[in-house]
Protein backbone atom coordinates (compact mmCIF):
# COMPACT_ATOMS: atom_id res chain seq x y z
CA UNK A 1 0.00 0.00 0.00
CA UNK A 2 1.50 3.50 -0.53
CA UNK A 3 1.64 5.60 1.71
CA UNK A 4 -1.37 7.61 0.10
CA UNK A 5 -3.73 5.38 0.92
CA UNK A 6 -2.22 4.55 4.74
CA UNK A 7 -2.88 8.06 5.89
CA UNK A 8 -6.57 7.82 3.77
CA UNK A 9 -7.20 5.10 5.89
CA UNK A 10 -6.14 5.99 9.09
CA UNK A 11 -8.26 9.26 8.46
CA UNK A 12 -11.60 7.68 8.05
CA UNK A 13 -10.81 5.16 11.09
CA UNK A 14 -9.98 8.09 13.00
CA UNK A 15 -13.62 9.82 11.67
CA UNK A 16 -15.72 6.62 12.47
CA UNK A 17 -13.62 6.63 15.70
CA UNK A 18 -14.87 10.39 16.52
CA UNK A 19 -18.16 9.83 15.10
CA UNK A 20 -18.76 6.77 17.99
CA UNK A 21 -17.24 8.86 20.79
CA UNK A 22 -19.77 11.74 19.42
CA UNK A 23 -22.74 9.44 19.29
CA UNK A 24 -22.26 8.01 22.64
CA UNK A 25 -21.76 11.14 24.40
CA UNK A 26 -25.28 12.37 22.86
CA UNK A 27 -26.76 9.69 23.93
CA UNK A 28 -25.49 9.91 27.60
CA UNK A 29 -27.18 13.74 27.69
CA UNK A 30 -30.36 11.78 26.23
CA UNK A 31 -30.43 10.12 29.63
CA UNK A 32 -32.42 11.06 32.69
CA UNK A 33 -31.14 8.94 35.49
CA UNK A 34 -31.85 9.85 38.40
CA UNK A 35 -29.18 12.06 40.42
CA UNK A 36 -28.50 11.13 43.65
CA UNK A 37 -28.01 13.99 46.39
CA UNK A 38 -26.61 13.88 49.72
CA UNK A 39 -29.41 15.21 52.40
CA UNK A 40 -32.06 15.85 49.33
CA UNK A 41 -35.66 16.21 50.25
CA UNK A 42 -37.88 14.04 49.11
CA UNK A 43 -39.95 15.03 45.98
CA UNK A 44 -44.04 16.87 47.26
CA UNK A 45 -46.84 15.37 45.31
CA UNK A 46 -49.44 17.59 45.23
CA UNK A 47 -52.60 16.77 45.68
CA UNK A 48 -55.46 18.30 44.08
CA UNK A 49 -57.27 20.83 46.33
CA UNK A 50 -60.42 23.17 46.93
CA UNK A 51 -59.80 26.51 45.35
CA UNK A 52 -59.71 29.24 47.89
CA UNK A 53 -61.05 32.73 46.71
CA UNK A 54 -59.37 33.96 49.32
CA UNK A 55 -55.79 32.44 48.52
CA UNK A 56 -56.31 33.34 44.98
CA UNK A 57 -56.45 37.34 45.77
CA UNK A 58 -53.02 36.62 47.84
CA UNK A 59 -51.22 34.77 44.60
CA UNK A 60 -52.43 37.05 42.33
CA UNK A 61 -51.36 40.36 44.33
CA UNK A 62 -47.50 38.53 44.88
CA UNK A 63 -47.65 38.04 41.27
CA UNK A 64 -47.51 42.03 40.62
CA UNK A 65 -44.91 41.94 43.15
CA UNK A 66 -42.34 40.26 41.05
CA UNK A 67 -39.13 42.31 39.93
CA UNK A 68 -39.95 44.95 43.20
CA UNK A 69 -36.32 45.49 44.58
CA UNK A 70 -35.13 43.76 47.79
CA UNK A 71 -34.52 45.85 51.26
CA UNK A 72 -33.48 44.03 55.05
CA UNK A 73 -36.07 44.99 56.95
CA UNK A 74 -38.11 46.51 54.00
CA UNK A 75 -42.18 46.85 54.31
CA UNK A 76 -43.35 47.93 50.79
CA UNK A 77 -42.72 48.01 47.03
CA UNK A 78 -41.08 51.65 47.05
CA UNK A 79 -38.61 50.94 49.71
CA UNK A 80 -37.66 47.05 48.57
CA UNK A 81 -39.34 43.93 50.54
CA UNK A 82 -37.61 41.23 52.12
CA UNK A 83 -39.71 38.10 52.56
CA UNK A 84 -42.00 38.68 55.97
CA UNK A 85 -42.18 42.60 54.86
CA UNK A 86 -43.62 41.43 51.22
CA UNK A 87 -45.94 38.66 52.54
CA UNK A 88 -47.35 41.47 55.10
CA UNK A 89 -47.44 44.20 52.26
CA UNK A 90 -49.66 41.21 50.07
CA UNK A 91 -52.15 39.61 52.52
CA UNK A 92 -52.86 43.77 54.27
CA UNK A 93 -53.45 45.00 50.28
CA UNK A 94 -55.21 41.78 48.72
CA UNK A 95 -57.29 40.84 51.72
CA UNK A 96 -56.98 43.75 54.48
CA UNK A 97 -55.59 41.05 56.64
CA UNK A 98 -52.97 41.81 59.55
CA UNK A 99 -49.88 39.27 59.43
CA UNK A 100 -46.46 40.52 60.84
CA UNK A 101 -43.35 39.89 62.35
CA UNK A 102 -40.73 38.14 61.07
CA UNK A 103 -40.48 34.56 59.07
CA UNK A 104 -40.52 32.83 62.39
CA UNK A 105 -43.30 34.85 63.66
CA UNK A 106 -45.42 34.25 60.72
CA UNK A 107 -44.47 29.94 61.05
CA UNK A 108 -46.42 30.12 64.78
CA UNK A 109 -49.91 31.80 62.90
CA UNK A 110 -52.17 30.16 61.01
CA UNK A 111 -52.56 26.42 60.38
CA UNK A 112 -50.12 24.11 59.80
CA UNK A 113 -51.00 22.07 56.29
CA UNK A 114 -48.86 19.02 54.96
CA UNK A 115 -46.50 20.07 51.93
CA UNK A 116 -49.15 17.99 49.17
CA UNK A 117 -51.97 20.30 50.56
CA UNK A 118 -50.70 23.59 49.16
CA UNK A 119 -52.75 25.72 47.89
CA UNK A 120 -52.29 29.10 46.04
CA UNK A 121 -51.55 32.07 49.04
CA UNK A 122 -50.51 29.65 51.65
CA UNK A 123 -46.79 30.42 52.76
CA UNK A 124 -44.11 27.87 52.81
CA UNK A 125 -41.24 28.58 55.66
CA UNK A 126 -37.61 27.61 54.72
CA UNK A 127 -34.29 26.89 56.63
CA UNK A 128 -32.04 29.10 55.43
CA UNK A 129 -30.05 30.89 57.98
CA UNK A 130 -29.16 27.74 59.68
CA UNK A 131 -32.11 28.77 61.77
CA UNK A 132 -35.66 27.40 61.50
CA UNK A 133 -38.17 29.17 59.36
CA UNK A 134 -35.73 32.21 58.58
CA UNK A 135 -37.49 32.65 55.19
CA UNK A 136 -40.98 32.64 54.02
CA UNK A 137 -42.35 33.13 50.58
CA UNK A 138 -46.31 32.43 48.91
CA UNK A 139 -46.84 29.60 47.07
CA UNK A 140 -48.80 30.19 43.90
CA UNK A 141 -49.43 26.90 42.60
CA UNK A 142 -47.80 23.82 39.86
CA UNK A 143 -45.13 23.62 42.90
CA UNK A 144 -43.70 27.14 42.91
CA UNK A 145 -43.98 30.22 45.17
CA UNK A 146 -42.70 33.93 45.10
CA UNK A 147 -40.40 35.42 47.22
CA UNK A 148 -38.04 38.21 48.16
CA UNK A 149 -34.53 36.41 48.43
CA UNK A 150 -31.34 39.06 49.32
CA UNK A 151 -29.65 36.84 47.09
CA UNK A 152 -30.16 38.77 43.17
CA UNK A 153 -31.85 41.17 45.31
CA UNK A 154 -35.79 40.88 43.44
CA UNK A 155 -39.04 39.50 43.86
CA UNK A 156 -38.92 36.21 41.95
CA UNK A 157 -40.65 32.77 41.68
CA UNK A 158 -38.89 29.42 42.35
CA UNK A 159 -39.75 26.29 42.03
CA UNK A 160 -40.27 24.33 45.44
CA UNK A 161 -38.34 21.44 44.11
CA UNK A 162 -35.29 23.85 43.33
CA UNK A 163 -32.08 22.39 44.50
CA UNK A 164 -31.34 24.90 47.18
CA UNK A 165 -34.82 25.26 48.53
CA UNK A 166 -36.29 21.89 48.46
CA UNK A 167 -33.53 20.50 51.20
CA UNK A 168 -34.80 23.51 53.17
CA UNK A 169 -37.91 23.12 53.16
CA UNK A 170 -39.39 23.39 56.93
CA UNK A 171 -43.05 23.71 56.79
CA UNK A 172 -46.56 24.95 54.69
CA UNK A 173 -48.78 27.09 56.71
CA UNK A 174 -52.44 28.36 55.55
CA UNK A 175 -54.34 31.27 56.90
CA UNK A 176 -57.86 30.95 54.78
CA UNK A 177 -60.97 28.45 56.27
Amino acid sequence: MTMMRLKSKASSVQGIVLALLAASVLAACGTSSPVKRQGAARAILYEPQPVSEKGNEVALYAMGMIDTGYQFGGKNPEAGLDCSGMVSYIYKQALDRRITGSAAHMARMGREIRPETLRPGDLVFFNTLNRPFSHVGVYIGDGRFIHAPSSKGRVRIERMDNLYFAPRFEMARTYFD
